[in-house]
């Protein structure tokens, strides 16, 4: 039988669990017991959180604007007001809210996320 494509981390931990055989010792434990292990929650949890599956949607014209001009002025760090447009952008194209923060490389790194996405509309 195939295994299925992991959707999130839920299926990668049982992924590992049953390679591992310790899934199957729980299972065993849970059966021996009646207590339930709670695997099946925490695996539809983890995978809701930390999905593989990202679904991204198309820049509107004022998040491009937007961008093009972030991207452009090559900035090295962005103020709190620009790191909530920022945010706002993001989670308009992931549907994920960023966190304000001061780590300069983990909002270089969103923005090269986002900058991926804006190449797209170049021609």
């Amino acid at each position: 039988m195939a295994k299925q494509k992991a959707k999130g981390l839920g299926d990668t931990i049982e992924q590992i669990t049953e390679a591992t055989g310790i899934k199957k010792a729980v299972k065993m434990f849970s059966e021996a017991t009646g207590i339930d292990c709670g695997c099946d929650n925490r695996k539809e949890t983890l995978n809701k959180l930390f999905s593989y599956n990202r679904n991204i949607n198309c820049l509107n014209e004022t998040d491009y604007n937007s961008l093009t001009k972030y991207l452009n002025a090559k900035q090295t760090s962005l103020n709190a007001i620009e790191q909530q447009q920022i945010s706002d952008i993001y989670y308009n194209v992931f549907n994920y809210r960023l966190q304000i923060s001061s780590c300069t490389s983990c909002w270089a790194g969103k923005l090269d996320e986002l900058r991926k996405v804006y190449n797209e509309y170049k021609v």
